[in-house]
C-alpha cells in the first residue's frame, strides 16, 4: 500500500527510540502475529489438515465458507503490540473489538494465550484442539463470527455496530488502574452512536477513572463500499479528532517490519502519555480536561492475504471484507491461492510437532489475569460487590387512607436513590439524557452532581449542578448513555438509566443486542458470573405530554422489551410512590435481568401504605379489597389496571359505578409485574392457570385499563381461559396538545368510557344503566369542551380523590 500524507502530524510523546524493538523482539512479534493470522484463516476455511502437514485438498475445506477476514490482520497486529506494553508496564488492560465480525482476531489470541483451552478443554493447544477450534467457527450450534459471550475476554459482541467506544468508557469509569483498548472500525465510525461517543472524553476523570485508548482502524472499506474517514484528507481527519479533544497518533503502512517498529513506539508513547496525565491529576488533585491519546492505524484491508483473485484486486479493497477466495472445492486455482496464502505464514515455524505454539513465542503474551483474554473486568461478575442499599421503607409516603394524597412517584424515588449513591460512591452511577431533574430525580445531586470536565462558568453555581467529580451522567445521546451503562454493568458495577418514554425507542436496538448477550451469558455460559441487572426507568410518560404533544406519545418500548426472552426481561408498572420504592429496591438487588420500570414524574395519588405496597409488589398482581365490592363473591365484572395514570382512571370508574349501582359486584385487580399475566409454562414468573382464573374469573368480563398499546396485554393473556372476555383499553395513537383527561378520552382509557364499557359488558346493567350511560357521554363532551375553553381539566378531575365507602 502506498500512502501519501501531506498533513502535519500531531506531536507525539517520545518513545524509547524510533526503533524500539530489537531484532529478536521484532522476529518474535512478527512470528506471533503470523500465528494469529494463520489461525484466523484456518477458522474461515479448514475442517481438516489444520497444520498443512499434507497438501491441501478439497475435502480439507468446510462445505460452507463463512467468516470475515478483512479487519482480522489489523486487529491481531494491534493485540500483539498491546501485549508487549502490558508485560513491560504490568498493565491492567483489556480489549474491545469494534469492527463487525472481528471474532477470528480475538479468538486466535484467546487460543494462543491459553485462555480458550482453559475454559474449553476440548480445544486444547495441540493439533487436535486446533482442528476442533477450526471446525467450531461459524458452524451450526457453535461459534459465531462476532465476539459473542462465549469468547473469553469479551464484553462487546459487535453484532450491531456503533457501541464499542461507549462500552469502553463505561468499563473505565471508577476503575482507576484499568486501560480499555478499543479498536474502532472505520465502517463502525460512520454510525451515529459511535460519532457521539467520541465526546466521552469530557466525562472521564483522570483522578478516579481509568483510561480508554481508542485505535481507529482505517482499512478503507466496508462490505462493498469505501469508508468515509479513510477517504478524507489526513489533515481533515486529524483536525476532526483534535476538535473532539483527542491527541491523534498515526501508524500507517503495509511493510510488516517497519509497521511493527512504528506500532511498538506509538503504543508505548500512548501508554506513557496516559500515565503522565493520570499521575499529574492525582498528584495535584486537579483533573483538568486532558486531551487523551488515540491511535489512527491505517493498514490494508485483508493485509497479508491474497493480493488478487481472478484478475480482481482483493487485498486493500472491499473484496477482502468477508471470505476473500471462494469455490475452493470446485476451483483448483482458488485452492492453490488459499494454500499459497496459508503457507506464507510458515506454520511449521510457529507450531511444534504436537501442534502447540513454539516455546519462545509462548513467552510473548502476559500471564494469568494480565492476559486480555482473561482480564477479570471482562467477566465483571467476578469483581461485583453487592450494592449497599438503605431500607426503602424509610422513604415511604404516609398513607392514612387510599387515594387521598398526591405525590410524585419519581420524586419520592429520588430521595432513595440519593442515599444509594451516597453508600456506593465507587460502584453506582445514574445515567440520563439531560432529564434527571426533569424526571424529578434531582435529590441525587445532594449526594453527587453531574459529571462535567468541559468548561464550567461562574453562573453554573446557580443550579446547573455540574462538577468534575460528579457521578450522575448526563449527555443528550441515549445511545452513549446506554453504552456507558452496559459497559459499567458488564465490568461488575451497578446503575440506572432514566429517560422520557417516547425516546426510549432510541435505544431499541441496543436493548435488543444487550438482551441477546445477557440471555446467552445467563442461560448457556456457566463460567460467566452474574452481573447487576440493567435497570431502565421510563418516565415523562405518554399520558402527561401536556405541552409536547403527539411526538412524545409512544408507549411502545414495552412491546420491544416484551419480545425478548421471558427468562431475563421484567416489566414493572408500579401504581404509586410506595410501590415504586419497593420495585426499585428489588430491581437494584437483582442479577442478570433487564428491568423496565414505568413510573410518572407528575403528582399521583398514593394508594398503599408501605407494608401493603411491599406485599403487593412481591406478589406482582393482586386484588385491592378496599376498591372492590364483590366481598369475596363471584364478581359481575373485573376492573383491572396497570400503570399509575391508568389506575386512577380505573378507580374513578369503579367509584362512579359503585355509587350508581350499589348491587354491582366489582373486583378491582392491579398489576405491577406485567409478566405475571403470562402462564407459568411460558414465563418463570407467570401465574398458574388456577391463580389467574381466581383473579380474573373464567367467564366474567374483564375491563383492563393498560398504560401501553392494548395488544400487549392480549399477547400476554392469549392462552388464558378467559381471554375472549378480556377487553383492554390502552393507547390508540390519538393525541395532540391535550389535558390529561382529554388525552385519556381520546384513547378511551378515561373513567367515563370505562364505566360505559362495564355497562355494555354486564348484561344486568344494560337496561337500568341506560340513563347513567347517557350522563357519562355528556361528561365526556363537557370535559373536552372545558379543556378547549380553559386549557386545563375541571377542578373535580384535577382534585379527584378516592371516596371512602358510604
Amino acid at each position: 500500500m502506498t500512502t501519501t500524507v501531506n498533513a502535519k502530524r500531531s506531536e507525539r510523546q517520545p518513545a524509547s527510540s524510533e526503533q524500539p524493538l530489537t531484532s529478536d523482539e521484532l522476529r518474535k512479534i512478527d512470528a506471533y502475529w503470523r500465528a494469529c493470522n494463520y489461525l484466523c484463516a484456518g477458522m474461515i476455511y479448514l475442517r481438516d489438515n489444520p497444520l498443512l502437514r499434507e497438501p491441501l485438498r478439497g475435502e480439507h475445506f468446510k462445505n460452507r465458507l463463512l467468516g470475515h477476514w478483512g479487519s482480522d490482520p489489523g486487529q491481531t497486529f494491534t493485540w500483539v503490540h498491546l501485549n508487549r506494553v502490558i508485560r513491560k508496564y504490568d498493565l491492567d488492560m483489556f480489549y474491545i473489538s469494534g469492527p463487525g465480525h472481528g471474532a477470528p482476531a480475538v479468538i486466535s489470541n484467546c487460543y494462543l494465550e491459553g485462555t480458550y483451552s482453559e475454559i474449553y478443554p476440548e480445544k486444547n493447544m495441540d493439533e487436535a484442539g486446533m482442528l476442533k477450534l477450526f471446525r467450531a467457527f461459524s458452524f451450526p450450534g457453535q461459534l459465531g463470527s462476532h465476539c459473542t459471550p462465549e469468547v473469553p475476554g469479551s464484553i462487546h459482541e459487535g453484532g450491531e455496530l456503533g457501541y464499542s467506544l461507549s462500552h469502553g468508557f463505561g468499563a473505565a469509569f471508577d476503575n482507576p488502574d484499568l486501560i480499555v483498548s478499543v479498536v474502532v472500525g472505520d465502517g463502525e465510525a460512520e454510525t451515529g452512536p459511535l460519532a457521539t461517543s467520541w465526546h466521552s472524553n469530557k466525562f472521564l476523570n483522570p483522578i478516579r477513572d481509568g483510561a480508554v485508548l481508542p485505535i481507529l482502524h482505517l482499512n478503507g472499506y466496508k462490505i462493498a463500499n469505501p469508508t468515509i474517514l479513510a477517504r478524507i484528507p489526513p489533515q481533515e481527519l486529524e483536525s476532526l479528532f483534535h476538535g473532539y479533544g483527542w491527541t491523534p497518533h498515526w501508524v500507517e503502512g503495509d511493510e510488516p517490519a517497519e509497521m511493527h517498529q512504528k506500532m511498538a513506539a506509538t503504543v508505548e508513547a500512548c501508554v506513557l502519555q496516559i500515565r503522565a496525565i493520570q499521575e499529574e491529576a492525582r498528584r495535584t488533585g486537579q483533573p483538568g480536561r486532558p486531551h487523551w491519546p488515540m491511535i489512527i492505524l491505517r493498514t490494508p484491508k485483508g493485509w497479508t492475504g491474497p493480493k488478487e483473485v481472478d484478475g480482481h484486486k482483493v487485498e486493500n479493497f472491499w473484496r477482502a471484507h468477508q471470505v476473500p477466495v471462494l469455490d475452493v472445492k470446485s476451483n483448483p486455482e482458488h485452492l492453490r491461492i488459499v494454500e499459497q496464502w496459508m503457507r506464507s505464514y510458515r506454520p511449521e515455524e510457529l507450531f511444534d510437532e504436537r501442534g502447540t505454539l513454539v516455546a519462545d513465542l509462548r513467552e510473548l503474551p502476559p500471564t494469568g489475569t494480565r492476559r486480555m483474554s482473561a482480564n477479570l473486568h471482562a467477566n465483571g461478575g467476578k469483581l461485583r460487590k453487592v450494592l449497599d442499599l438503605p431500607d426503602f421503607r424509610d422513604y415511604a409516603v404516609k398513607v392514612d387512607a387510599p387515594g387521598a394524597r398526591r405525590i410524585s412517584p419519581t420524586e419520592t424515588l429520588g430521595k432513595f436513590l440519593r442515599d444509594v449513591m451516597r453508600r456506593n460512591m465507587n460502584s453506582f452511577r445514574m445515567f440520563s439524557p439531560d432529564e434527571n431533574a426533569s424526571n424529578r430525580l434531582q435529590d441525587v445531586y445532594e449526594a453527587s452532581m453531574k459529571t462535567w470536565l468541559a468548561e464550567i462558568k461562574p453562573e453554573d453555581a446557580d443550579g446547573t449542578d455540574i462538577a468534575p467529580d460528579g457521578r450522575v451522567m448526563e449527555m443528550l445521546s441515549e445511545h452513549t448513555l446506554e453504552g456507558w451503562l452496559e459497559g459499567y454493568l458488564l465490568t461488575g458495577r451497578h446503575g440506572l438509566l432514566s429517560t422520557y418514554e417516547a425516546f426510549a425507542h432510541v435505544i431499541d436496538s441496543m436493548y435488543n443486542q444487550y438482551a441477546k448477550w445477557l440471555e446467552k451469558a445467563k442461560l448457556e455460559i456457566d463460567w460467566r458470573a452474574p452481573i447487576s441487572s440493567l435497570n431502565l426507568l421510563i418516565t415523562s410518560l405518554v399520558w402527561r405530554q401536556d405541552h409536547n404533544g403527539f411526538t412524545h406519545e409512544d408507549p411502545g418500548f414495552l412491546d420491544v422489551a416484551s419480545n425478548k426472552s421471558a427468562s431475563l426481561t421484567r416489566i414493572y408498572l408500579p401504581a404509586d410512590a410506595n410501590c415504586l420504592l419497593s420495585v426499585a429496591d428489588h430491581c437494584l438487588r437483582s442479577e442478570n435481568y433487564v428491568n423496565v420500570i414505568v413510573a410518572d414524574k407528575q403528582p399521583h395519588l398514593a394508594y398503599l401504605d408501605m407494608q401493603a405496597a411491599a406485599l403487593h409488589c412481591t406478589e406482582g398482581i393482586g386484588i385491592w379489597n378496599w376498591a372492590s365490592t364483590d366481598a369475596g363473591a363471584e364478581p359481575d365484572v373485573v376492573v383491572a389496571s396497570a400503570g399509575d395514570i391508568m389506575t386512577e382512571e380505573a378507580l374513578a370508574a369503579v367509584a362512579l359505578l359503585r355509587d350508581n349501582f350499589p348491587d354491582l359486584k366489582i373486583r378491582f385487580v392491579n398489576v405491577v409485574d406485567l409478566y405475571r399475566l403470562q402462564p407459568e409454562s411460558e414465563h418463570p414468573h407467570g401465574l398458574s392457570d388456577r391463580d389467574f382464573d381466581s383473579l380474573f374469573t373464567k367467564d366474567r368480563p374483564v375491563i383492563f385499563n393498560f398504560h401501553g398499546y392494548p395488544w400487549l396485554i392480549h399477547k400476554f393473556t392469549y392462552r388464558r381461559t378467559n381471554h375472549d372476555n378480556i377487553h383492554v383499553r390502552g393507547y390508540k395513537e390519538k393525541g395532540n396538545i391535550n389535558t390529561p383527561l382529554e388525552l385519556a378520552i381520546r384513547n378511551q382509557v378515561d373513567r367515563f368510557d370505562l364505566a360505559i364499557d362495564v355497562i355494555d359488558r354486564v348484561p344486568k346493567l344494560q337496561d337500568p344503566g341506560a340513563h347513567f350511560k347517557e350522563w357519562l357521554k355528556q361528561q365526556i363532551i363537557e370535559s373536552i369542551d372545558y379543556a378547549y375553553a380553559e386549557g386545563i381539566d375541571k377542578p373535580e378531575i384535577q382534585n379527584w380523590k378516592w371516596p371512602s365507602k358510604k
